[in-house]
């Protein structure tokens, strides 16, 4: 079988931005599984689901910002975690005035 490849957060360079259907959120509380409950900000908690391709590669803890995909329906209370922003990414956002946590 053998171990299987971690992917380092070091080796992820790139930084995604929001687009327009987008949302930034804070993990708020860990609910076991894949599920996370998010703090969005348009004021919105949602139940939210780790995306399978972040899945044992990126470890999300409570207070990181994340980007949230909301759902098609209970696009209110649903959505998919695609992306977790580290510590210096954040502040970026910050300056650039995407976040206003």
């Amino acid at each position: 079988m053998g171990k299987r490849k971690v992917i380092n957060e070091e080796n992820l360079e790139n930084m995604m931005l929001p687009s327009a259907d987008d949302v930034l959120g804070m993990a708020v509380k860990m609910l076991g599984f894949d599920r996370i409950l998010v703090k969005c900000q348009d004021g919105n908690e949602r139940l939210c689901r780790i995306r399978g391709k972040l899945k044992r590669r990126v470890w999300i803890r409570m207070g990181d910002i994340v980007l949230v995909s909301p759902w098609d329906f209970q696009s209110d209370k649903r959505g998919d975690i695609f992306w977790r922003y580290r510590k210096n990414q954040t502040d970026i956002l910050r300056q650039k005035g995407y976040l206003t946590m």
